[in-house]
């Protein structure tokens, strides 16, 4: 893939992922967890990891979580410093399944391990921030929400995988569009 069609792509997918973020905070919550989102926007963070790497995801993400702080009003806040290590932790944490057991998970299960570490890196932050470790209580109730929501982001995934076409020159390992 040439470096002009790869940085046109990478553009897209930031730009993809910075408008969900923004929309994504804009929605209100039907759920009785505060805080706990659908996680749309690491959709496009799980596709650039699957077709760039982890480099690119990382861009991605950050670049998301900038653009989407500022918009939202928040940049440099104590939810711009959450949102940021909870993308940061899922990335890194997706691509060290991605590469070393991808062949036990799918894409769904990377997923889910994406935002298991996402809400528990923002949790953990928050407890930083207000210096109170007795946030760290409300984990759990997160989680039975990230399994859901990664499940569903990693669906959405691989539906957007089977769609694509693969003319276009994305290298996409055979595996992640099966279903494990």
């Amino acid at each position: 893939m040439s470096k002009t069609k790869r940085l046109v792509i990478v553009a897209l997918l930031v730009a993809m992922a910075a408008t969900l973020h923004v929309i994504e905070g804009w929605l209100p919550v039907p759920m009785p967890v505060p805080g706990a989102k659908l996680g749309l926007a690491n959709t496009i963070s799980l596709v650039a990891l699957v077709i760039f790497g982890w480099q690119e995801a990382i861009y991605i993400a950050v670049t998301r979580v900038l653009i989407g702080s500022l918009f939202g009003g928040a940049l440099f806040g104590p939810s711009f410093i959450m949102s940021m290590g909870g993308a940061l932790i899922s990335i890194i944490v997706m691509t060290h399944i991605y590469n070393h057991y991808g062949h036990i998970f799918s894409l769904v299960g990377v997923s889910v391990a994406g935002a298991v570490a996402h809400n528990i890196a923002q949790v953990a932050l928050a407890a930083i921030i207000v210096y109170s470790p007795g946030l760290l209580w409300y984990v759990p109730y997160l989680l039975l929400f990230a399994i859901p929501t990664g499940l569903f982001t990693g669906l959405a995934v691989n539906y957007l995988f089977a769609k694509a076409p693969v003319s276009y020159g994305l290298k996409i390992r055979n595996d992640d569009l099966q279903n494990k």
